[in-house]
């Protein structure tokens, strides 16, 4: 366990193996700043504000309610920190050989597993999954891919439900947003089947997809001044560099159109990001749009229609220049809006279609086989939220 644990942590001096050290996980607060969290933990705040331009917006991409981790010294002071700001980057602030905080951005460490379940309803789709696997977040996954097609209420006790999925893991607990690549859900002994084609959408059996929500620009065809990076090492500069957005050169007074339906979920200043609107969506999507010069009419709780103008292009927080900068999530995961702003399709024709048949086959097998195997998922277990290191 020792090991496993210490494999979070890339820079460690050797003074500090010879401590007894302890492993606390806490959960970041809604409307905490990470200048704020600097301060309540009384680590210098010039950390911040010697960081560059694109690294103090990253740190405004910490989202309310993630999991963070510090790890404390016999005398419980703060060795370590790491702060997820998407699922494969975090903040690490650490001390150095001259017991300094120093601060980087570094890569998450994960397995990702390829997981299948298969059951017989007795309770409910949902209740079902959760006491087979203990992981709700595979349950409320499920029912938002089918998107509603499926009428739950004329299921019969004994009908099958099989998931092929993918999870990611981290120190033997799961972590992050999973994936379904397929799945059946009979209904009175007659089987659904979802694949998924492409970056987020699914598709039942005759390639039409089971939900049809498009996203707009939100600043019709602006220039791309700065496109999504997930997150990847610059060679030059010797470290990671994220964007997680699309950044939109436009004039400062631009209108800014919500890019899809939803409600308003902030509308304020967000660390380097300045002015800053959130757009919650059905499916699990959110909306970011920052460095905005005004807001619109609309306030936190109104529901805006696509299109709608919500704010105006603006230079706020760390800008260089007035642009905005447009962030998309999925179940708070950032993702490449460039994949998602598009126009969607009911049905997939020419040889996309044919495409997608030769994957739905295959997975339509692997659905058979966990069947015919009557295969169950991993049982996840509870872990306290402190782990002494000794």
């Amino acid at each position: 366990m020792f090991r496993i644990l210490l494999l979070i942590f890339t820079i460690f001096n050797i003074f500090s193996f010879a401590k007894e050290l302890k492993m606390e996980e806490l959960v970041w607060e809604r409307g905490d700043s990470f200048l704020y969290f600097l301060s309540k933990n009384q680590i210098p705040l010039s950390l911040y504000h010697n960081l560059d331009k694109e690294d103090k917006e990253l740190t405004a991409e910490i989202i309310a309610g993630v999991k963070y981790q510090i790890l404390r010294d016999e005398n419980d002071e703060i060795e370590q920190i790491l702060i997820p700001i998407s699922e494969d980057l975090q903040i690490q602030l650490y001390k150095d050989t001259n017991n300094e905080f120093k601060i980087l951005f570094s890569p998450i460490s994960y397995n990702i597993e390829n997981e299948s379940l298969v059951f017989k309803v007795s309770k409910s789709v949902y209740q079902d999954i959760v006491d087979n696997t203990q992981n709700p977040k595979l349950a409320s996954a499920l029912l938002k891919a089918y998107a509603n097609t499926i009428n739950y209420t004329g299921m019969k006790k004994d009908d099958k439900v099989a998931i092929i999925y993918s999870q990611k893991r981290r120190l033997g607990k799961v972590y992050g947003d999973l994936d379904i690549k397929a799945a059946m859900v009979e209904v009175n002994k007659k089987p659904f089947y979802i694949f998924k084609y492409g970056d987020s959408d699914y598709y039942d059996k005759n390639a039409r997809q089971l939900q049809s929500y498009t996203f707009i620009l939100p600043v019709g065809n602006a220039r791309i001044s700065s496109p999504f990076n997930p997150g990847r090492f610059h060679p030059i500069l010797k470290k990671y560099r994220a964007h997680l957005g699309i950044d939109y050169a436009a004039p400062i007074g631009t209108p800014v159109k919500a890019a899809g339906s939803g409600k308003i979920i902030f509308r304020g200043v967000k660390g380097g990001y300045g002015n800053v609107i959130q757009v919650s969506h059905n499916n699990g999507y959110m909306t970011l749009y920052a460095h905005l010069s005004r807001f619109g009419k609309y306030k936190v709780g109104d529901y805006v229609r696509q299109g709608q103008v919500i704010a105006y292009v603006g230079t706020t927080g760390l800008s260089t220049g007035p642009h905005l900068h447009f962030g998309m999530y999925k179940n708070n995961t950032a993702i490449n809006p460039a994949k998602i702003v598009r126009v969607v399709k009911d049905s997939l024709t020419g040889k996309e279609r044919q495409q997608f048949m030769q994957v739905a086959a295959e997975y339509e097998k692997d659905l058979a086989k966990a069947i015919a195997e009557n295969k169950s998922s991993v049982l996840e277990s509870q872990f306290e939220n402190i782990v002494e290191l000794k």
